[in-house]
């Protein structure tokens, strides 16, 4: 369930106001909407673990495809049905008796289910799309909403491209789809056009002006040309509107659609205000958001709300300062209720001295006064070479200004043997600081990646999974340098390396080490604070 992050509420008052909050259905499209993205489809078995994921993430309604689109699509659709009992199940279908009745029967075995018909609304479509009349357009949708309804109580309609439509035949052919039985009306903004303005009060002009108008529930579909999919659907939430459809990372066609992640955390910050609220866990969005852009091989910008690399990340020393000494100062929600790791403090050319102090303090490392001078400016030389300062980079600048090797770990040497038609072989060089002692280790993979990292492994024998690698071009041209940034998991903790290096296999190891040596430091760490606290 939500989970309030104001640290300030009271939590009585906070009650109280709960009771009168209006509960926003989520209706989660990633597999329909979301996987018609170019490059974006999937296999029926990925299909299946998203929405496992999903149903834990507690969207109340999936989408789950296009059941008459092909026969995986539609044994997709049918076991998701089967095992995903507790969230409703939509299967969607054109106004066509094919497609419905292969929505019917691929969704006859869920717990709870709907049926989502759609047909063009615009005179653009008619005329150049379906070629037909509005008569033509009305006669369909009736018939086939009729024949729906046969099946299921739950008929969701669609008058699709629905803002560009004229108001009179959006009324029309929302009435007919409420007198032939639909009981959901979803009205879309497909093409991404509607200012929140002027979209909002569409729905209260469509409740009024159409007979039934106000027995239905209601719902919108945005997509975001213009990036208004968020401010759209939450213009149409103030205007009554109860459900919201939605994909997690906002895939879909074109610019794609509303942000999963991004409106409910906007009712998750601002709901007080908005009155609502949603039956998301919030704690699973961050691990979604990664599954869903591995499975699509769909990288996730930088700067994307939420669940972005950026989003909780601050390289200006005085946000650092101000994070440093209260949250609040520069975030509005907490990452880590979200599930995201927090690593809130990015070094760069305009940290300032308390950032480098208490990321090195971080790793167990006490400084006094002339190290952490002598490191820091050591460090802005470094940062105007480099732009990000990486653990690794900074561990070594450590050891510099100390004369001492802070790692438990080091990278001295590394090759490769890669070939079409063998197997790829590595050889590493890793320095123990502990034991003082360098030793070669070998192995071989698929991948020269693999190869290293088999290597490192034995070399580094701690139970750190290898979670994920994410690697980013800094520049252009043959010598553009490579930034991989490695995540391992520890203990159920994630703990994060970067790199940067002209070879981007390289920049993998070191992250890769840096990443475990985080976890060997930070075990440390937390037996110094044991030992001090008498536990």
């Amino acid at each position: 369930m939500t989970t309030n992050m104001n640290v300030n509420s009271n939590v009585n008052a906070n009650e109280n106001v709960n009771e009168a909050k209006r509960r926003i259905q989520i209706f989660d499209t990633t597999l329909r909407d979301g996987e018609q993205a170019p490059g974006a489809s999937m296999k029926p078995e990925q299909k299946i673990v998203i929405a496992r994921q999903l149903a834990r993430l507690g969207v109340d309604v999936i989408e789950p495809g296009f059941p008459i689109s092909s026969p995986g699509e539609f044994q997709a659709i049918q076991q998701i049905s089967r095992e995903i009992q507790n969230v409703e199940i939509c299967g969607f279908a054109r106004c066509m008796k094919a497609d419905i009745d292969a929505a019917v029967a691929a969704t006859q075995d869920a717990a709870r289910r709907r049926l989502h018909l759609f047909i063009s609304a615009s005179q653009i479509h008619l005329d150049f799309q379906l070629r037909k009349t509005q008569d033509q357009v009305v006669e369909m949708l009736r018939s086939m909403v009729a024949y729906g309804k046969q099946f299921v109580d739950q008929i969701e309609f669609s008058p699709m491209d629905a803002s560009r439509s004229s108001e009179e035949f959006l009324f029309r052919v929302v009435e007919a789809a409420i007198e032939e039985g639909a009981t959901i009306i979803n009205i879309p903004d497909t093409m991404g056009y509607a200012l929140p303005e002027e979209f909002g009060p569409l729905f209260t002009r469509v409740r009024q002006g159409v007979r039934g108008g106000d027995k239905v529930v209601y719902s919108t579909h945005c997509h975001n040309d213009l990036g208004l999919a968020v401010a759209n659907s939450l213009a149409a939430i103030r205007h009554g509107v109860t459900q919201v459809e939605v994909s997690v990372n906002g895939v879909g066609e074109r610019a794609g659609n509303c942000s999963l992640e991004e409106l409910v955390m906007a009712i998750e910050t601002r709901g007080e205000s908005m009155g609502v609220e949603t039956g998301i866990n919030v704690e699973h969005i961050y691990e979604t958001s990664r599954m869903v852009s591995r499975t699509m091989h769909f990288p996730i910008s930088f700067n994307k709300p939420i669940v972005g690399r950026n989003a909780f990340q601050h390289e200006s020393g005085i946000h650092q300062d101000g994070l440093l000494k209260n949250r609040n100062t520069y975030e509005i929600m907490d990452p880590e209720a979200m599930g995201i790791p927090r690593s809130m403090i990015i070094l760069g050319k305009h940290s300032g001295r308390h950032a480098i102090k208490h990321r090195v303090s971080e790793f167990g490392i006490k400084l006094g006064e002339s190290e952490i001078e002598d490191l820091y400016n050591r460090f802005k030389e470094k940062a105007d070479e480099l732009k990000i300062v990486t653990d690794d980079v900074l561990m070594q600048l450590v050891g510099e200004s100390t004369d001492t090797i802070v790692q438990p770990f080091s990278l001295v040497d590394l090759q490769v043997l890669a070939g079409s038609n063998r197997s790829r072989i590595a050889s590493v060089t890793i320095y123990d600081s502990e034991n003082e002692t360098e030793r070669t280790y070998t192995g071989s993979g698929e991948g020269p990646l693999e190869a290293v990292i088999q290597c490192i492994r034995e070399a580094m024998p701690v139970d750190a999974v290898f979670e994920d690698l994410e690697l980013h071009s800094l520049s252009t041209g043959e010598d553009a340098s490579g930034e991989a940034v490695v995540t391992v998991v520890s203990g159920g903790r994630r703990n994060i390396g970067s790199a940067i290096h002209k070879d981007i296999i390289l920049a993998a190891a070191k992250a890769y080490v840096a990443a475990v040596n985080g976890v060997i430091l930070t075990r440390k760490m937390q037996e110094v604070r044991k030992e001090a606290s008498g536990e």
